[in-house]
């Protein structure tokens, strides 16, 4: 079994649904007693976050890049950045890193080409919803055509992120509104709808809609989970 690493903590309540998405994909995969092999580096995301607000990307590479590769030093296999909004500087980290980066969005992507869905709706931070670096990627690579809210609704769900979902705080009020931004985008064309950060799975796990919603989380861990299997077969215990 291949060695997971997981530059985590942004925030730590996404990162916990991580660790517990993939020691339960292994075990399912495998039976028994078998948990995923796991480093981790989970960042304070307070001063983090200052510097995303600021726009000062260039320091959040550094600081995140050190933390993968010391990640890679510690016997990780290949990484994943715990966040969809921190893929936006994955170039630079790639670059410093000689085991492969599982980008958050090529995951999705996969997902959603195997359902043939052509259009989608990205809920995310402000900074996924409206920088292209992830929008991009999915058009340009798969052929997606890709559906973001109005701007009032992109600032709810960016306050919703920040001040509730990043804290542990899950508010009916605020399951409703973002129900009520999905209704929008199913109006609009939308055929799936992409939970485009880590912590919004918490806010709609339970919710049903009548569209596909793609949990970035979920299928960033499966992702994990199957690489870090190839080639591993059950054993009998």
């Amino acid at each position: 079994m291949k060695t997971i690493g997981l530059l985590g903590g942004m925030s730590w309540e996404s990162t916990l649904e991580y660790y517990r998405a993939l020691n339960r994909g292994v075990q399912q995969a495998l039976g028994g007693l078998h948990s995923a092999r796991i480093v981790m580096h989970s960042v304070d995301f307070a001063p983090l976050e200052k510097l995303m607000q600021a726009g000062r990307w260039y320091e959040l590479a550094q600081l995140l890049g050190d933390a993968a590769v010391g990640l890679e030093a510690a016997g990780a296999d290949f990484l994943l950045i715990c966040t969809n909004t921190m893929h936006k500087i994955a170039p630079e980290i790639e670059a410093r890193l000689a085991i492969p980066l599982v980008h958050i969005a090529d995951a999705t992507a996969g997902v959603l080409v195997a359902k043939k869905i052509n259009k989608a709706a990205l809920l995310g931070t402000s900074f996924t919803m409206e920088e292209g670096f992830y929008r991009q990627r999915l058009t340009e690579r798969y052929g997606l055509e890709v559906l973001t809210p109005d701007a009032a609704a992109r600032e709810t769900i960016n306050r919703v992120i920040f001040d509730e979902l990043c804290r542990g705080i899950v508010s009916e009020r605020s399951r409703d509104d973002y129900c009520r931004i999905i209704d929008q985008m199913i109006a609009r064309g939308a055929e799936a709808v992409i939970l485009g950060c880590t912590e919004i799975g918490m806010l709609l796990g339970d919710r049903n809609f009548e569209i596909e919603l793609v949990d970035t989380t979920a299928v960033h861990a499966s992702r994990a989970v199957a690489l870090a299997l190839e080639g591993v077969s059950p054993v009998a215990e």
